[in-house]
């Protein structure tokens, strides 16, 4: 079982930075995928990017180009660098962990992760 805390989320303004960071629990970091999602109010959970164990990296469309995930693994720690942000981008953002393939069906679905964060709220003001 891993624990997942999320931290680094804020107020910025539309064209700002933000680095959010998930610190996990446990000596097996290395063997899991690490997704981001976020949920806006009203809205479903939806996927931002995710790392598998081998550290491919996935994202959403919306984000390409912006937002940029990473790991260290020794830090058992996963980033994710938000660049150019929008007001589109506010949202709480959760950290979610799990042994997966590293398949886009399975990296990019809510469902596939069993471990998850308390979220960090991320606004973007206009």
């Amino acid at each position: 079982q891993v624990q997942l805390v999320e931290s680094g989320g804020g107020l910025v303004q539309a064209g700002g930075s933000l680095r959010l960071s998930c610190a996990a629990s446990g000596r097996t970091f290395g063997t899991y995928s690490m997704g981001w999602f976020r949920q806006a109010p009203g809205k479903e959970r939806e996927f931002v990017a995710a790392s598998s164990w081998s550290s491919s990296t996935f994202y959403a469309d919306s984000v390409k180009g912006r937002f940029t995930i990473s790991r260290d693994n020794a830090k058992n720690t996963v980033y994710l660098q938000m660049n150019s942000l929008k007001p589109e981008d506010t949202a709480v953002y959760y950290c979610a962990a799990d042994h997966l393939a590293a398949t886009t069906a399975q990296i990019m679905g809510a469902g596939s992760y069993a471990y998850w964060g308390q979220g960090t709220q991320v606004t973007v003001s206009s």
